[in-house]
């Protein structure tokens, strides 16, 4: 593969730090961990939230929904053009996932679909952020809070997406959930972070993230009380992010600025470049709002199905000249646990099945040369043209 779909962009100072991670003694949990934290919050630049570190976004969501109270009987309202991850999570817990279709443009969580999927048993609603867009969250929002409902932002994709000229987890949500996976706009390898306001759910969070012990390593090994001694409050999980990812998260951080530049600067040159192509290009934020661009999902339009070009063709054409792609995603209905758990058909969900018969996620990573990007826009145009 000459172009991948996807690469980290991990230097020098990325590793010098994660070897004195190594060479500390803390390898798991530890300083650099709750350093990481703190300079988490320091980014989004809103004292009033806290965050805790997951090893995974799926650990995040899960520590948010038990936080909030979601069991069984109990349901919660998701976009079915999404991962997995969104939603097995509310299984987890015995509660019952909704799936609604996405807005035609944006491909986030329309919110009409939401509203017609509330009913008394709604609970929680977790809007995804689909490529690093903001979802249309004043709207959302106020839905919530007409019906009484939690709101949890899936925001594997969006940060530091703004929204209204807010960053992406310091908005009125209960909880925020990003991802810090290999492919993400910033990565710890493996790893996520939770955001929220209210004490009482970061406590929970920071209890069931490491077994349901009432104080994590890091703290038991540097108070005054005895070491060995521990209580276990409740029947935790094992979530928490080691001081090696932590490590790496943090020199990622710092450079998430200059990431967030290049990515915006490969996005604006896509713009230019395919226009004029049988293809619908990615929906833009508005002049308040600011794209995180993980994501830059292109759609073939009606003009290039009438010539007869698939979307499969493409991705096949693309990969035989060496250039990697995805496509985001398999919408959930069409997966075979939610599909035959929920009797669900691709009708109910018309938005999610045109856009996924129609997109491809191609190339868009910060370590992408300008001539990367040139031989992706060339090949799209000898095939589309």
């Amino acid at each position: 593969m000459r172009l991948p779909f996807a690469l980290p962009d991990i230097g020098d100072e990325e590793i010098d730090a994660v070897a004195a991670a190594m060479r500390s003694g803390w390898i798991t949990t530890g300083p650099n961990a709750h350093a990481f934290q703190e300079e988490f919050v320091a980014f989004l630049e809103d004292p009033t939230v806290q965050a805790v570190a997951v090893n995974s976004a799926t650990a995040g969501l899960h520590l948010a929904l038990e936080a909030l109270g979601i069991g069984p009987g109990d349901e919660v309202i998701a976009p079915s053009l999404t991962f997995t991850a969104t939603v097995e999570v509310v299984r987890y817990l015995g509660a019952e996932p909704i799936l609604v279709d996405v807005d035609s443009d944006t491909l986030c969580m329309s919110v009409d679909s939401m509203r017609a999927a509330i009913t008394d048993r709604t609970k929680c609603v977790v809007p995804v952020h689909y490529g690093g867009l903001p979802c249309d969250m004043s709207a959302i929002l106020k839905v919530a809070r007409e019906h009484g409902l939690k709101v949890v932002e899936d925001a594997a994709h969006a940060l530091p997406a703004r929204y209204e000229g807010r960053l992406i987890g310091t908005l009125q949500s209960d909880a925020t959930v990003f991802s810090f996976y290999a492919n993400k706009t910033m990565t710890t390898g493996e790893g996520g972070m939770v955001v929220a306001r209210d004490q009482a759910i970061i406590d929970r969070m920071k209890v069931m993230r490491l077994h349901g012990i009432d104080r994590d390593a890091f703290n038991r090994f540097r108070s005054d009380k005895p070491a060995w001694y521990y209580e276990v409050v409740a029947p935790g999980y094992k979530y928490n992010l080691t001081d090696i990812g932590a490590a790496l998260g943090r020199v990622q951080l710092r450079r998430l600025p200059s990431f967030q530049m290049r990515r915006e600067q490969l996005a604006r040159r896509y713009f230019e470049r395919l226009a004029g192509l049988p293809l619908i290009l990615p929906a833009r934020p508005n002049e308040a709002g600011g794209h995180s661009w993980h994501l830059y999902v292109v759609r073939l339009d009606d003009a290039a199905y009438a010539r007869g070009i698939t979307r499969d063709q493409v991705i096949m054409d693309l990969s035989k000249r060496g250039i990697g792609t995805s496509v985001h995603y398999v919408p959930l209905h069409r997966q075979p646990y939610w599909r035959d758990r929920g009797n669900l058909r691709p009708e109910q969900f018309p938005q999610s099945e045109h856009a996924y018969q129609r997109m491809i996620s191609i190339p868009l990573f910060t370590a992408m040369t300008d001539a990367d990007q040139e031989y992706v826009i060339d090949a799209l145009h000898e095939l589309l043209r």
